[in-house]
């Protein structure tokens, strides 16, 4: 049996729609590109700095579980225990167990930890500023630093 044409409201995606799709594809990769490089220069991780923003932003608590973190974080439970064991042997968050059920662990940022945090987020609200002047600039527009190609 061969394939047969499908009718009805399956029609192909307009290839503007799929330039502005690939477009701004590629300014959320660009971002978050420079969110990873201003988190090296500040001294940690990338994953140590999207572990912070959870801590701090996540709940809207100040604090998160582990198991809150692997949600924010989209990692399995034991690598977000290494990630926050690491993390507060570099003095960026500490950790409080539960009174009642030890293995219940409460995650809450040190002055180091809120200190970096607000210095990556500064240069990335600064950064997103940026990109979103850029996005709502013209469609046919391209990246400053993307050349057009030739003939086009």
């Amino acid at each position: 049996m061969g394939r047969q044409k499908r009718s009805g409201g399956n029609h192909p995606l307009q290839s503007e729609t799929l330039r502005r799709l690939a477009w701004f594809r590629y300014r959320v990769r660009r971002f978050l590109r420079f969110s990873e490089r201003v988190a090296r220069s500040c001294g940690i991780t990338p994953q140590q700095h999207q572990l912070l923003l959870g801590v701090a932003g996540y709940t809207g608590r100040g604090w998160a579980t582990i198991s809150e973190l692997a949600e924010f974080l989209q990692e399995r439970h034991n690598a977000v225990v290494g990630l926050v064991q690491r993390a507060a042997e570099r003095g960026l968050v500490r950790k409080l167990q539960g009174q009642r059920d030890r293995r219940f662990v409460k995650v809450h940022l040190t002055r180091r930890g809120v200190t970096i945090l607000e210095k990556i987020s500064r240069m990335n609200i600064a950064e997103l500023r940026d990109l979103q002047f850029e996005i709502l600039r013209s469609p046919q527009s391209r990246p400053r630093d993307i050349p057009a190609a030739q003939g086009a």
